[in-house]
């Protein structure tokens, strides 16, 4: 009986099916980090670790290509262009710009992929909010460009720079490209993974 317990535990461990994982399971997963390919850049301490253990398992194949990408890539010299990395499934804009005041970032949110932003060179802050803070909506859902723009209630402040990566999922609304201290230059990979 004993036995079959533990069979059962370790089957539930070695399980890929994350929703019937523990939150301490989930951690240890997400900590022993062999889901990042070899890149050696940290996550962020806001990502939803259930939320991306969901994701990875549902289509590893796609995160793993994310991963690889970030890794085998050099990120501080790619053209400022956008990279098919999976056709319509990964890809992957870099773009280079001035930090903006506050005032003149807004909170945006996506339905149908994912956000891996990266700041390669530079430093900004990026405004944090769950979607039940979202208050007015600026902007409507744009199926074309997958995105909308909100007003949020309370907020917090990420701050992005180069040793951190971030995952920005639906529920996630956020505001990139602030400034943090100085409007300052900022090179910055977005690897847009496909929900669906």
């Amino acid at each position: 009986m004993v036995f079959t317990g533990i069979l059962g535990f370790l089957g539930c461990k070695s399980s890929t099916d994350p929703s019937s994982w523990s939150d301490k399971q989930i951690d240890t997963w997400f900590e022993k980090g062999e889901w990042l390919n070899g890149w050696n850049v940290k996550p962020d301490a806001s990502i939803n670790r259930k939320t991306f253990a969901l994701s990875y398992f549902k289509h590893k194949d796609r995160w793993d290509k994310a991963f690889s990408f970030m890794k085998e890539s050099d990120l501080e010299n790619l053209e400022l262009k956008r990279y098919e990395i999976d056709g319509d499934l990964v890809y992957a804009p870099v773009s280079e710009y001035i930090t903006k005041n506050e005032e003149d970032a807004r909170f945006e949110s996506h339905r149908k992929y994912i956000d891996l932003q990266y700041v390669v060179s530079g430093r900004e802050l990026i405004g944090h909010a769950p979607a039940s803070e979202q208050g007015e909506i600026l902007e409507p859902y744009s199926e074309a460009n997958d995105i909308m723009f909100m007003t949020v209630g309370s907020s917090k402040k990420l701050e992005a720079i180069p040793d951190r990566f971030f995952l920005f999922f639906p529920d996630d609304l956020h505001a990139p490209g602030m400034k943090d201290g100085e409007n300052s230059p900022v090179r910055k990979v977005v690897v847009k993974i496909r929900i669906d």
